[in-house]
């Protein structure tokens, strides 16, 4: 399993071309893959174990299937800035952004000077990548301090106007992770969606809108109540 070649026959082998179309229905570039499920894709991973050489190998194919590999089995300890670097530029897909961001960059010692480096791209999904690392901060790393997602609310107030599917999906969605993080961070992330209506900027209402929707349903606010906040260092 450790053999590039022998890899990317076993990719083929499980590939499904009419499912091609089903990608492309979700906004999934299909211009060099295969055409496979991803959770066919997460067995061959959990087969081949963590391999930082091979995913390196893969990533390198430009394969979408064996790029979405890479990141299952890449070892996050052995992911360098240059590395985050290199990905993220290489990056046409929102799938395997948010995946490179979730299994590997996100648990890297780069991922707060990342997001503010990336948050300010021109570049779609290099842009895009700053606000999922913020999001995926939100919802995993439980022992980051409050002061860090502090931080992400400003710049996610300044980026809100930027209409761009796959970048304002990810502000949205880094808004509503640190909101839904603890009962201090979710009065902040609430200040925030009503500083971006106070814009009266129409491309970043839906930003806005959508986190209040979710902020202050039944669900987040029941669950606000019971569970303490996470960090108290403020």
């Amino acid at each position: 399993m450790n053999d590039l070649d022998f890899v990317l026959s076993e990719l083929k082998s499980i590939s499904e071309p009419e499912y091609l179309k089903k990608m492309a229905h979700f906004g999934i570039d299909i211009s060099k893959a295969f055409g496979i499920r991803v959770p066919n894709t997460r067995k061959l991973a959990k087969q081949i174990g963590k391999n930082q050489e091979l995913s390196l190998l893969l990533w390198e194919t430009g394969f979408h299937e064996a790029r979405l590999l890479a990141t299952f089995i890449g070892d996050y300890k052995e992911v360098g800035e240059a590395q985050i670097n290199a990905w993220t530029n290489d990056f046409s897909s929102w799938d395997i952004c948010d995946q490179a961001c979730g299994n590997l960059f996100v648990k890297t010692p780069y991922f707060k000077s990342k997001a503010f480096e990336f948050a300010k791209a021109e570049a779609e999904f290099v842009k895009r990548t700053g606000f999922v690392l913020m999001a995926e901060a939100a919802a995993h790393l439980k022992k980051e301090p409050d002061e860090t997602f502090l931080g992400f609310l400003p710049i996610i107030e300044r980026e809100a106007y930027d209409n761009r599917n796959f970048v304002k999906k990810a502000i949205n969605w880094a808004l509503r992770q640190i909101g839904k993080r603890n009962v201090f961070l979710h009065e902040h992330a609430i200040q925030t969606a009503n500083n971006i209506l106070a814009q009266n900027n129409k491309k970043a209402n839906w930003v806005a809108l959508d986190a209040l929707r979710e902020l202050n349903s039944d669900a987040v606010l029941a669950r606000h109540v019971k569970r303490p906040t996470l960090n108290t260092s403020r």
